[in-house]
């Protein structure tokens, strides 16, 4: 349990303040709380859809910049134009990351049917996943900084899937400029769960990513139907557009790649925190090292925004304006056996972290 003020190398940290942000639709009142450190980091987060609204990283000057996509209120995370784009600014996923094909699965000899919310199939847990409920939330420290604890029962049955699943997320924005996420849930009845977060970064400030360099630690990735469903290939990516085994800047091939970068790789490393991916924004000079405990990192880059969303500050959200490192199981597990399984059982406890550090190279 994390306590509400805690000393640290640094001194006494308070647990992270709470603001309203405002009504959602249904007239439930939501909080915003603000994590901060002494290097003039500062997130916030939202108990509607555990969402990451906003994240505040200083640039090689020393001047803080906004370095994710969000808004400034729950309505604009419920605004029509947004629950019409779809684009998940920010929030925790679940109970299924990415895509389950045809929106079915066999599990125990049982058939299950899920709502489709993606074409034929189902997306980020389906019509309202993790995304779009309010989460109880518990603000505090650790001996790593200021903590925001999340918690949501997921009921058996919920958007078609089986099981009572107790969901607990925490963030911790550390003393060393990380910000860190840990999630666990618990189960009564076997169930498929794929926990990630869907926050839009842009390093720049700027209005698109395209110039930002990215390294991506893995050898092969899953090559996907029309649907964006693995057809269970798992292709290398050298000799491709796909291969950022070393630095590439994201739209230096990225009109080879139809559609976009939408796609998961397969990390080389998956036992223990290994390393996922590093980013370097030649302007500013920020970087962002993503590890995780995830076998797989779905890279996307904005390819569906098109300018009809504006941000807190007035910016217009077009193509690329951000992009997505979503630490995850593969898209289909629960229809691809050759997968690592996705299946959690009663008894056992999932557990997995991913932390976002940021820095910068002068």
């Amino acid at each position: 349990m994390t306590d509400s003020a805690q000393t640290t190398a640094t001194g006494t940290v308070a647990a992270p303040a709470a603001t309203s942000f405002g009504k959602t639709t249904d007239g439930t009142e939501v909080q915003l709380y603000t994590l901060t450190n002494t290097h003039g980091l500062k997130v916030s987060i939202t108990n509607y859809g555990g969402t990451i609204t906003s994240l505040l990283v200083p640039d090689k000057t020393g001047k803080p910049g906004e370095v994710v996509l969000g808004f400034s209120s729950v309505s604009g995370y419920q605004s029509p134009e947004f629950l019409k784009s779809g684009p998940y600014f920010g929030a925790l996923i679940g109970r299924y990351g990415n895509r389950i094909a045809k929106g079915k699965f066999t599990l125990d000899g049982k058939e299950y049917t899920l709502a489709k919310n993606n074409g034929e199939n189902t997306l980020h847990g389906g019509k309202k996943g993790f995304d779009k409920v309010v989460w109880q939330a518990e603000p505090g420290t650790s001996a790593e900084g200021q903590t925001l604890k999340l918690t949501y029962l997921s009921k058996d049955g919920e958007e078609g899937y089986p099981g009572n699943l107790t969901v607990t997320v925490v963030y911790t924005l550390t003393a060393d400029d990380a910000l860190k996420i840990d999630y666990s849930a618990t189960t009564d009845k076997a169930t498929p769960v794929n926990l990630t977060n869907h926050a839009y970064f842009n390093l720049s400030g700027g209005k698109d990513v395209l110039a930002h360099e990215v390294t991506i630690a893995a050898d092969r990735y899953n090559v996907v139907d029309a649907g964006l469903i693995p057809t269970g290939e798992l292709r290398p990516v050298k000799g491709t557009p796909f291969d950022f085994t070393t630095p590439h800047a994201i739209g230096e091939r990225i009109a080879q790649v139809p559609g976009g970068y939408d796609h998961n790789w397969l990390l080389n490393q998956t036992t223990g925190l290994h390393p996922a991916a590093t980013v370097y924004e030649p302007t500013t000079g920020r970087t962002m090292e993503v590890t995780t405990t995830e076998p797989g990192l779905q890279f996307y880059t904005g390819n569906f925004l098109d300018g009809t969303l504006k941000g807190a500050n007035g910016q217009v959200y077009g193509k690329h304006a951000g992009f997505c490192m979503e630490t995850q199981h593969f898209p289909d597990s629960p229809n691809q056996p050759k997968f690592p399984s996705t299946i959690l059982q009663p008894g056992q406890t999932l557990q997995s972290s991913t932390i976002y550090k940021f820095g910068v190279r002068h």
